[in-house]
């Protein structure tokens, strides 16, 4: 590392310095609403690829699985500053009510996992 290099990062605190943790799973912040037929349930997945969700239903449970790829970095790149965390990632929401059976409508736009559950009577 050239001298210039090392005064640069001896000025970084050290924790500015650390990167999240590559192989621990995260867990995306999600809103739920009520609706007259079912839930509507919105999930933060920004950088997320529509083909890597797993979308299960059990009993009272949603739960949305899958992977967040760094598809920037690679041999040629120097990464500066990292914050985002690149991973696996699941989300458990559990509802009052069984969900299990539930129509799901599904939309992914401008990162935002949006679920339209309709709940049969």
């Amino acid at each position: 590392m050239s001298e210039s290099s090392q005064i640069f990062f001896r000025l970084i605190p050290a924790h500015r310095l650390k990167r999240p943790a590559t192989g621990a799973e995260w867990h995306p912040p999600a809103d739920v609403y009520r609706t007259n037929d079912g839930w509507i349930v919105k999930v933060e997945l920004a950088g997320v690829q529509p083909d890597d969700l797993e979308i299960t239903l059990r009993g009272s449970t949603l739960r949305i699985a899958g992977s967040r790829r760094d598809t920037t970095c690679h041999q040629s790149v120097l990464c500066h500053q990292l914050e985002i965390t690149y991973s696996r990632f699941e989300k458990t929401l559990r509802f009052p009510c069984s969900i299990e059976g539930a129509e799901i409508n599904q939309d992914y736009r401008d990162g935002l996992l949006i679920l339209h559950l309709r709940c049969q009577d």
